[in-house]
């Protein structure tokens, strides 16, 4: 559900913004079969889980927009593409806080199940601003580089999908640290 959140978040942000692109679509939805990937969604994550890869990775369908009808041009791409990850960011600050300051009053199952939402939540934000096309972090980026900048954005997103596999399988645990500090600073607890 974090995920749908995220892309929904997307498309919410991109519809303020003056595209009705995602809700033609129908696309503004929490209904989680509206935003599966048969790829992302289930057969990448069923095989890590039968070959006890040690890691879980998936994607859902993105939710589409078009930036040419977003009333801001400059910084519209960007305000959409930091939607995503500041969805998963409240969705891990409201469960840290319940873990912080509702320790004593909670069951221990429900302090696992929000520690989990906590850790799943972070690790998508975080992941989600590397800025490699085509992760929300490149839009972002892409926004401050000067106009004549393009061929190089065209290039990266060319090449991005396998950027995202090298990151994924060579440099990912670069976010380890990042990740244990934000869990730290939400919950009071070491991760």
């Amino acid at each position: 559900m974090s995920v749908v959140v995220h892309e929904v978040s997307h498309g919410y942000a991109a519809f303020l913004l003056g595209d009705p692109t995602a809700k033609n679509q129908g696309r503004l939805t929490l209904n989680p079969i509206r935003h599966l990937d048969f790829f992302g969604s289930i057969l990448i994550p069923a095989f890590l889980v039968i070959t006890n890869a040690g890691f879980l990775f998936g994607w859902a369908k993105p939710v589409p927009y078009n930036p040419y009808n977003l009333r801001n041009q400059k910084w519209g791409e960007a305000i959409v593409a930091v939607a995503g990850p500041a969805s998963n960011i409240f969705i891990a600050s409201v469960f840290g806080l319940l873990i912080r300051f509702g320790a004593e009053f909670l069951s221990p199952a429900f302090l696992k199940i929000s520690a989990i939402l906590v850790l799943i939540n972070l690790m998508l934000a975080v992941f989600n601003l590397v800025p490699i096309p085509p992760l929300d972090g490149s839009k972002i980026l892409f926004a401050f580089l000067p106009y004549h900048m393009q061929k190089f954005r065209m290039m990266l997103e060319q090449y991005g999908f396998f950027a995202v596999l090298i990151f994924i399988f060579f440099l990912s645990g670069f976010l380890a640290p990042i990740m244990s500090f934000l869990f730290s600073l939400i919950t009071g607890y070491a991760l």
